[in-house]
């Protein structure tokens, strides 16, 4: 990938959770001078902290003892009987089939195995496990679920212990793509919650969405609850149509004359323009395709406030269908990319190789190209969720922020286009050719060039090229980082971007395979 971080996280198999998960209990067990079980049973009350461990354990033992159901002697003391009465089912049970806890309290192996079973079959909660009898809080650990637990119970009590060492750290998730087994711990402070599994899911460490930066959390879940909100449905009947003066059901109309008729059971005839019972309006009104009681009270100031919100609702219906189109559209273009991308790591570049006898390892820049297209199309997707939340009022801020826009995305088309279209005839070529070199220069060049556009929408570092365009990068990489500060509220930017109209290329208009760039011009709400 081109975009350069300083990776703030660790991706974990399972094998490395469960070798972390033994050194945890070991660690514990050393210091604390306590059984292995006894000290997995530490870890999990206080979530997989060493730490947490150490200091409340040298702060007060007995108190963290007593809490956690670590006993240090035993409650119930066996008499020298053969038999004991097992607490659960109360039968008289040789004492060699009688098995306690820490506490001494006798269950015969029959009741353990069925008190175990229900409660490992009830969820996670088993990994808390106490004493049967109602009084007592020691704790049963992992060797008496070994010792007593039906095989399928066991490997359901294991699954439940590794995973509780995921979802009890604060520092460690699952990753939420469905069927990935794979955990990240990540290191707060790196500045970036984007994360990438080893299963290609990027999401965000923070809310667990799909990876978003340069968009923070917060816009991400409104965009989100809007695109999956009634809100939009509702600004689109009140836009295009209006309500039955009698029955008040809502009814568009996309054609024909102004003689409107409501539906079954109401059936009433009305004027579209002006609301009234079509039996007063004939040719004296206008006709069938105008009313001049319409005009007449409009010009009254009549309609001027239903007129007002039903215009400002199809304005602001407009402005959101224009930000949600090109962010699904790029949403769409990323997804092709995605199947492109895995085309041409299996099948592609191995007949490039044969017909242009250059190795697969010298022909990594095309697949380098096409991971930088799948990167591009997601920040460029997530910067019109971005734009729809600018104020409108910030005429400045709100140029700027497009002219970056519309500067990464004919980049990432022109790179976009080389990778897609002009790859085609050097895969149905013959044989070698001058022209593949040339072409080889032109992709690298392009995944550089639109790596650096692009890492401006993203605010992360990027991989130089010449010194001016570095320079003219690090600054609009600083204006975004700041919220777009350095754009004067009254439409000056400062002189940190003061000369971009110098060098612009005007492909800040162009359609591509993300859709149309640029924000809307319309004035709704939003």
């Amino acid at each position: 990938m081109c975009f350069l971080f300083q990776q703030s996280y660790t991706v974990l198999k399972e094998e490395d959770i469960l070798h972390r998960q033994e050194d945890d209990v070991t660690r514990v067990s050393t210091v604390l001078s306590i059984t292995r079980v006894a000290a997995s049973i530490l870890l999990r009350h206080y979530n997989w902290s060493v730490s947490k461990v150490h200091d409340a354990w040298f702060a007060d033992e007995d108190a963290v003892r007593k809490s956690v159901g670590l006993l240090d002697k035993q409650v119930v003391q066996f008499s020298n009987a053969r038999e004991l009465t097992c607490g659960i089912c109360f039968e008289s049970i040789p004492c060699d089939k009688i098995i306690s806890a820490a506490c001494g309290h006798p269950f015969c192996n029959t009741c353990w195995s069925g008190y175990i079973s229900t409660t490992i079959n009830d969820g996670p909660g088993c990994l808390m496990l106490r004493c049967p009898d109602p009084s007592c809080r020691a704790a049963v650990g992992q060797d008496m679920i070994n010792l007593l637990a039906p095989g399928g119970d066991k490997e359901k009590y294991s699954r439940y212990l590794l995973r509780s060492y995921i979802e009890d750290n604060r520092k460690t998730k699952w990753c939420p793509a469905p069927g990935c087994d794979y955990a990240i711990d990540f290191a707060a402070g790196s500045g970036s919650f984007d994360v990438s599994c080893l299963c290609s899911h990027s999401f965000c460490w923070n809310c667990a969405e799909e990876a978003h930066r340069p968009v923070d959390c917060g816009t991400v879940t409104k965009w989100i609850l809007k695109n999956s909100a009634e809100s939009e449905n509702m600004n689109w009947i009140l836009a295009n149509s209006k309500p039955c003066p009698k029955c008040k059901r809502p009814i568009e109309k996309n054609q024909g004359c102004m003689h409107i008729t409501c539906t079954p059971p109401c059936k009433f005839e009305f004027c579209w323009l002006c609301l009234g019972a079509w039996s007063d309006h004939g040719e004296r009104t206008g006709g069938f395709y105008a009313c001049n009681r319409y005009e007449a009270a409009k010009q009254e100031g009549a309609y001027d406030e239903s007129e007002r919100r039903r215009e400002m609702a199809k304005n602001s219906l407009e402005r959101y269908t224009h930000y949600y189109e090109r962010w699904a559209s790029n949403q769409l273009s990323r997804q092709k990319a995605l199947v492109d991308l895995h085309q041409m790591q299996t099948v592609h570049l191995e007949k490039l190789s044969d017909i242009h006898c250059t190795p697969e390892s010298q022909l990594k820049f095309i697949a380098e190209a096409w991971l930088q297209i799948v990167e591009c199309r997601r920040v460029l997707k997530w910067t019109y969720a971005y734009g729809f939340y600018l104020h409108e009022h910030e005429h400045a801020k709100r140029q700027f922020f497009e002219y970056l826009q519309g500067e990464a995305e004919s980049g990432l088309e022109r790179l976009h286009q080389c990778a897609e279209k002009e790859l085609q005839q050097f895969l149905a070529a013959d044989g070698p050719s001058k022209e593949f070199d040339e072409f080889r220069t032109k992709l690298a060049g392009l995944t550089r060039y639109s790596c650096n556009y692009t890492t401006i929408i993203k605010a992360s570092l990027y991989t130089p090229c010449i010194s001016v365009t570095k320079n003219y990068f690090e600054n609009l990489v600083r204006a975004l980082e700041n919220g777009l500060a350095d754009v004067d509220s009254h439409g000056a930017c400062s002189k940190t971007t003061s000369s971009k109209n110098a060098s612009v290329s005007k492909g800040k208009g162009g359609k591509g395979k993300g859709g149309k760039t640029g924000g809307s011009s319309k004035n709704g709400d939003d």
